[in-house]
């Protein structure tokens, strides 16, 4: 995916550096406080005063991992906050049309080398506008789903589905919300392989959440 430079944005210093935890932490579960320091190139005893405070918010789970290490995962409620900080982020910046924009090419080459034709754009937002005008129309047919509008209703320039069974009759669907994007992934589920479910990856999508109580051996 395009990198986001979270320096850019205009999320304060606490917002950038609680989203650059919580994506460091989504990445890679075995990452350590050490090289969360380097990455986000602030002091070691800054990393961990915000890891506790993660943890103490329920964002992050720490577990002890063999030779002495700790894993540490993001809880559903940490997937939403990143998820939150990272919609806030690329829509107070310039960066949300540019990543968009080449998200949506990448996704719809997928679709046209895989000969999906028809696709559905599942949730709410500008990133629904966005994938809508970036689509190319001589090989892409749109439609949109949300569960929000009334049967008939056109949002978006495209024709809006009512009930989630009617995925089943398109050949794919990307999703396109940045608010519960996890909700619309599983209702792609119920009617779609998960080939054929794309998302943007700063959406993290590519990683579940896990249950708060789980435990990680």
């Amino acid at each position: 995916m395009p990198k986001i430079d979270l320096g850019s944005g205009q999320l304060d210093s606490e917002q950038r550096i609680t989203l650059g935890l919580l994506t460091a932490v989504h990445d890679n579960e075995r990452v350590s406080q050490r090289s969360i320091s380097s990455e986000l190139s602030i002091a070691l005893g800054l990393t961990n005063t915000y890891l506790k405070r993660c943890i103490k918010k329920g964002l992050i789970k720490v577990t002890q991992a063999p030779a002495n290490r700790y894993a540490y995962y993001l809880t559903p409620q940490g997937f939403s906050e990143k998820t939150r900080l990272t919609a806030e982020f690329l829509s107070q910046s310039l960066n949300l049309f540019r990543v968009s924009r080449e998200e949506a090419g990448s996704l719809f080459r997928k679709c046209q080398l895989n000969g999906w034709q028809k696709v559905v754009l599942l949730g709410n937002g500008d990133l629904v506008e966005i994938f809508a005008m970036s689509a190319p129309t001589e090989s892409i047919i749109l439609a949109h789903f949300s569960g929000n509008l009334q049967p008939g209703d056109i949002d978006y320039g495209l024709h809006h589905l009512s009930d989630p069974a009617d995925l089943k009759a398109f050949d794919a669907a990307i999703i396109c919300d940045m608010t519960d994007p996890f909700r619309f992934q599983q209702i792609a589920a119920e009617a779609l392989q998960s080939a054929c479910i794309l998302a943007p990856g700063f959406l993290g999508l590519h990683k579940k959440p896990r249950p708060a109580n789980d435990v990680v051996e």
